[in-house]
């Protein structure tokens, strides 16, 4: 491991990270697609089962603000107009941001979900969104649409 690994993390990290937490989830609970690509740094990667879903690309990738923008406005264009989605925090080092939307929550279910995004500069430079069983059966009986 390098020295930077061991590194422990920098406060204006930690504070970074808070910060895009509680922006991404404002923003996709506004629809807002610039506000939340703005917090994506320009070479941004998101990898998603939904971008294959969606795009029908051969990869599940997108990559770049400008196809994020795209991909963003097909999600935000088939949500509810109503985003609730129940958490229990996140886990970060400055570095990675990560938490999870779990499949049983106290008022019932939800789709369940992993995040997982890479920081820099105080951005994100990749995302990773893992899906439980729940949701990859949604796409597979190509439930995802309106």
């Amino acid at each position: 491991m390098t020295q930077q690994q061991h590194a422990l993390p920098k406060e204006q990290d930690i504070q970074a990270a808070e910060r895009i937490y509680h922006e991404w989830d404002a923003a996709l609970g506004a629809k807002d697609v610039e506000a939340a690509v703005a917090l994506y740094a320009p070479d941004c990667r998101l990898e998603s089962p939904l971008v294959l879903h969606l795009l029908k690309s051969e990869d599940g990738v997108v990559v770049g603000r400008e196809k994020l923008r795209d991909f963003l406005k097909m999600v935000f264009d088939r949500t509810p107009s109503v985003r609730e989605r129940y958490r229990e925090g996140f886990f970060t080092d400055g570095r990675k941001l990560m938490w999870e939307y779990p499949r049983e929550k106290p008022d019932g279910e939800q789709m369940e979900f992993a995040e997982v995004m890479e920081l820099a500069d105080g951005l994100i430079s990749r995302h990773r969104v893992y899906w439980g069983w729940f949701g990859v059966k949604v796409l597979e009986q190509d439930r995802y649409h309106r």
